[in-house]
């Protein structure tokens, strides 16, 4: 799901007519586990922050049956449930939290400009982006039906829940050979659906799948379907597809993992705000400061190794407290 639309650069008779301007100290855009908890330690710091949503309140853990591995839950907890939680304690502190999607952006001076669903302007004194990042999906309707009871796009989150069983993972780069190592030494069976002949990973994430022994690649396959009852039971793959030897294949597995990327959501800052080549923000090491001082960034939008919740919520509470000590400064 797209949540923010890319920047674009109007003239100044272009630019979108606004219904209201408002001025605020901290704005937060996004309202993952990092924009939850960056609210929770600024309204802590009095900083009055005003959270916009984003088109997906809760970001995508609301898509996450069961979370087990997040912190203070030892019976584990849903996504949903997590997220509710989080926003009533952010709340609970003052924070101002609203529904709308930020359009279009103007980082070249302080207060900062966010337009909000393209009509509402905001003059913030500080921001602190956390809109997440998309993972990859291949676009089969499968993916939809069975999102939460065997599709996952993230091994470290769900693997726990596969273990002694056979899963298959899609993917050909060092992603996918890290997550497939990792679920071989959780899950009976681990199959590698890949594209091509070969595999796009580093020489010696090859070798770690080529040396684990319960990692099966299935060269020149593509997955086509997902069938099962109450759950992923089996995948269907076109082997050789568009070749003489084009065949059908199903394999019987329990957990269908993709990790064929992610895609941050950082469209609308690229004009302003440095990023790497595939669009996650850079930050200075060991903060949450980015190139332009009164800008922080939390969560997956800058996190392209860890996407964890709890990772994500860390970032949050160090982006409040350099928003705080920035505002502090002046």
């Amino acid at each position: 799901m797209e949540i923010f639309k890319p920047l674009e650069i109007k003239g100044e008779s272009e630019k979108p007519t606004t219904e209201a301007t408002e001025k605020i100290k901290c704005l937060i855009i996004g309202s993952g586990p990092a924009g939850y908890t960056a609210a929770i330690y600024a309204a802590r710091a009095n900083l009055h922050p005003v959270i916009y949503t984003g088109m997906e309140m809760g970001g995508q853990l609301t898509t996450t049956t069961d979370v087990e591995n997040f912190p203070g839950f030892p019976e584990g907890i849903t996504g949903p449930e997590l997220m509710e939680n989080l926003r009533k304690q952010a709340e609970r502190f003052g924070t101002d939290i609203r529904i709308g999607a930020a359009t279009a952006v103007d980082f070249s001076q302080r207060p900062f400009k966010v337009i909000i669903d393209e009509t509402k302007t905001i003059l913030a004194e500080t921001v602190i982006i956390a809109t997440g990042a998309t993972a990859k999906y291949l676009g089969i309707e499968a993916e939809k039906r069975y999102a939460g009871r065997g599709v996952s796009a993230c091994a470290t989150c769900d693997g726990y829940f596969y273990r002694g069983k056979d899963v298959a993972v899609v993917g050909g780069g060092d992603t996918a050979a890290e997550e497939a190592t990792y679920l071989a030494g959780l899950c009976r069976k681990v199959y590698m659906i890949v594209r091509r002949n070969e595999l796009r990973a580093s020489k010696a994430m090859q070798q770690r799948v080529f040396n684990t022994p319960n990692i099966e690649i299935l060269w020149e396959h593509q997955a086509i379907d997902l069938y099962g009852e109450n759950g992923v039971e089996g995948v269907v793959l076109v082997k050789k597809k568009g070749t003489p030897e084009e065949e059908i294949v199903k394999i019987s597995i329990d957990g269908f993992f993709l990790a064929i990327g992610h895609k941050p959501n950082s469209e609308i800052f690229s004009n302003y705000i440095e990023t790497d080549p595939v669009g996650y923000i850079k930050t200075i090491p060991g903060t949450s400061k980015t190139n332009i001082p009164g800008i922080f960034v939390a969560g997956d939008v800058q996190d392209p190794h860890y996407r964890q919740a709890v990772t994500a919520a860390g970032s949050g509470c160090m982006a409040a407290i350099d928003a705080e000590r920035f505002l502090a400064e002046q």
